[in-house]
């Protein structure tokens, strides 16, 4: 499979680039009709896009150059090269996340409300996203002889970005289900951080590109340190909300 979709004046269109940017319309789709249902208007996700997603990119950038330095700090000038590859969807999260945070505060927005809002956004661009990785023949895993194998170079192997894009769609799915059932904003932002974390964790183990830190994956590392993150901020906000309910 090409990479390239298409050229137009000389500049190469990446498939890769295609479904991201099919992921991100998406979500800002959904993310407006959500936030009318929860009385927020339009264009507080249109203004948070529009800042969140350049800081997604460059903190994914950034997150991939940071345990790559070994080659980025003799090659300063690849770090802006972004078409060739090497963004991390961790480093997409956190940027994201943050820039959320401080645009609220800037806004006075409640932040767990506005975050409960694009959780399912969020999961659905990177479930698209993954299949960008299928253009560029990249994250994959190890050999395998499993009918659903694909063949990379010659070789079958696993194909986990498949895997992972199929997890991140049940775990949308869920996510707008459990939406009307959430007890306090925050939670299904909490269990978005919690069910991608899971899956990434497992499906990491069988990939063989993965970044490593010494003999541990970070991927594997980052996922179980938002699972435990993400619990401990549950328990706090089921606390909370116990203690309003009590003195009420």
């Amino acid at each position: 499979m090409d990479s390239v979709a298409f050229t137009i004046f000389g500049i190469e269109v990446a498939w890769y680039g295609i479904m991201i940017s099919i992921g991100i319309l998406l979500g800002i789709i959904i993310a407006i009709i959500r936030a009318d249902r929860e009385g927020l208007k339009e264009d507080i996700i249109l203004d948070l896009a529009l800042i969140a997603v350049p800081m997604a990119v460059i903190g994914a950038r950034l997150y991939y150059v940071i345990f790559k330095w070994d080659y980025y700090g003799q090659n300063l000038g690849d770090i802006i090269k972004i078409r060739e590859g090497g963004l991390a969807i961790h480093g997409a999260i956190i940027a994201g996340v943050l820039t959320g945070y401080f645009y609220c505060i800037y806004k006075r927005v409640d932040f767990w409300l506005l975050a409960d809002i694009c959780a399912p956004s969020m999961i659905l661009g990177q479930a698209i996203g993954r299949w960008g990785n299928y253009f560029n023949q990249e994250a994959y895993g190890r050999p395998t002889d499993l009918p659903w194998a694909i063949e990379i170079d010659g070789v079958m192997v696993h194909p986990t970005f498949l895997y992972e894009s199929l997890w991140n769609f049940v775990v949308f799915l869920f996510l707008l289900y459990y939406t009307k059932k959430r007890k306090y904003n925050g939670k299904v932002f909490l269990y978005y951080l919690i069910l991608y974390s899971i899956g990434r964790f497992f499906i990491e183990g069988l990939r063989t590109d993965s970044l490593m830190i010494g003999p541990l994956r970070i991927a594997q590392v980052i996922s179980m340190a938002i699972i435990v993150g993400a619990f401990i901020v549950i328990k706090i906000l089921n606390r909370k909300r116990r203690y309003r309910n009590l003195f009420r």
